[in-house]
C-alpha cells in the first residue's frame, strides 16, 4: 500500500492553526509549526508532527506556558543566559540561536546559555538557520532521563543530543545531529506505537537484559552510543545545560509524555562562531568543499556505493519531500487526523492528490 504523502506548507500551516486554536500566538505558533514539519522533512518522524498531540496536550493541561515571553537576564561580552519562563521549546530556541549569533558577529563568539525551556525539536532545526547564514553553531540539550550510567540499570541522563552546523560552498554542509544513546527515545515509542521489534542493541529492561520489545525498553533503560564514550559525552552536556544554566538535570528533568505534575525545565546550549573573524567566509567554503571531496572520493569498501557526510541523507530526504510530499505511518496520521478534527480542521486538506 503507498502511503498518503502531505504538501509540507499544507502541514505548516495546518499545525499553525492547531497550536492557534490551543491559546498560542500566531507568530509563536508558526515558529513550532515550522520546527516540527523541518523534522519530517528530514524524515525524523519521531520528532515531527508526531509530536504535536503532546505538546498540545501539555498546553492545554496548563504544563506549558502560552503567553509569557522568554527574558534574556544575562548579557555580557560573549556570554548571555536566557530564562524561557516555560514557553514552547521551539520559541526559546528561536530566541537563543538569535542571540548566539547576534554575539557571535559582534565577538566572533556567541555562548547562550537556556533554562526554563521544553522539548525543541531537532537540534538540526536550528543548525540549519545559523550554516544559512555562513556561521558554524554548536547545539547541546539535555533530556529527560532515559539513559543509564554505563554499569547500571536505572535511567539517570537523557538522550542528551549534540549538533553541529558548518557551512560548505558548492558542497552539502556538514551537519551532525545525534543523540548520545544509541537511538533517540522517540524512535523507541515509535516502534511502541507501531508494534515492532527494535535491535538488540538499542535498550536494556528493567533487569539490565538487552531486548527488542519497546515497551520493556521504555520501563528500562537506553544504551549510551560507543558505551563508557557516550555516556560520558551525555554528562558533559547534562552538566553544561543542565547544571551551568540553573536548568533541571540528571532524573530532574522532568518527561514530557508521563510527568502532569511539573514543567520540564529543559536546559540548552547554543555556541555559535563567525567564521569571518577567522577566515574570509569564501576561503573558508573554498577549504570546506576541498575537505568534503577529499572524503567522499576516499577508498570505499566492497559494496559500498558512495561516502556519505553527516547530514547528507537527511538532505537528500528532504529535497525528495519538498517535491512528492511528506508520508506518515498510520498511526501518526490516526492520532494527528484526531486532533486536526477536535479544533474542527480537516487533515486531510494537506493531503496531495495521487
Amino acid at each position: 500500500m503507498i502511503p498518503t504523502c502531505y504538501c509540507w506548507t499544507s502541514l505548516e500551516t495546518l499545525a499553525t492553526e492547531v497550536f492557534k486554536h490551543a491559546g498560542v500566538s500566531a507568530a509563536k505558533a508558526k515558529i513550532v509549526a515550522e520546527s516540527l514539519v523541518h523534522a519530517d522533512l528530514r524524515g525524523i518522524e519521531s520528532h515531527g508532527l508526531s509530536r504535536m498531540p503532546i505538546y498540545v496536550k501539555r498546553i492545554e493541561a496548563g504544563l506549558i506556558e502560552r503567553v509569557v515571553e522568554p527574558q534574556l537576564v544575562m548579557q555580557e561580552g560573549a556570554a548571555a543566559l536566557i530564562d524561557g519562563k516555560n514557553q514552547l521549546g521551539a520559541v526559546v530556541g528561536l530566541m537563543a540561536l538569535e542571540q548566539a549569533l547576534k554575539l557571535a558577529r559582534q565577538t566572533g563568539i556567541g555562548f547562550v546559555g537556556v533554562r526554563h525551556s521544553n522539548h525543541f525539536g531537532t537540534c538540526s532545526y536550528y543548525a540549519e538557520r545559523a550554516i544559512s547564514q555562513g556561521l558554524i553553531l554548536l547545539v547541546l540539550t539535555n533530556a529527560p532521563e532515559a539513559m543509564a550510567p554505563s554499569g547500571g540499570i536505572r535511567p539517570f541522563l537523557g538522550t542528551n543530543p549534540i549538533a553541529v552546523g558548518i557551512p560548505a560552498g558548492q558542497e552539502p554542509a556538514f551537519l551532525l545531529d545525534m543523540a548520545t544513546s544509541v537511538t533517540a527515545r522517540g524512535k523507541i515509542v515509535m516502534a511502541a506505537k507501531k508494534g515492532e521489534a527494535i535491535p538488540a542493541d538499542w535498550a536494556i529492561d528493567q533487569n539490565g537484559i538487552p531486548t527488542t520489545k519497546p515497551e520493556q525498553a521504555l520501563l528500562g533503560s537506553l544504551l549510551p552510543i560507543g558505551g563508557a564514550k557516550g555516556y560520558g559525552l551525555a554528562m558533559f552536556i547534562d552538566l553544561l545545560c543542565g547544571l551551568l544554566t540553573g536548568a533541571a538535570f540528571g532524573p530532574g528533568v522532568k518527561s514530557l509524555y508521563d510527568n502532569w505534575e511539573h514543567p520540564q525545565n529543559i536546559g540548552h546550549i547554543f555556541l555559535a562562531i563567525d567564521i569571518q573573524k577567522f577566515l574570509p567566509l569564501p576561503l573558508f567554503q573554498q577549504n570546506m568543499d576541498e575537505y568534503i571531496r577529499q572524503v567522499k572520493n576516499g577508498p570505499k569498501k566492497e559494496g559500498t556505493s558512495e561516502i556519505l557526510i553527516p547530514g547528507e541523507i537527511e538532505s537528500r530526504k528532504r529535497r525528495e519531500r519538498l517535491q512528492k510530499g511528506i508520508p506518515f505511518s498510520l498511526n501518526v496520521e490516526d492520532e494527528l487526523s484526531q486532533l486536526c478534527a477536535a479544533y474542527g480542521l480537516d487533515l486531510k486538506a494537506a493531503r496531495i492528490a495521487p
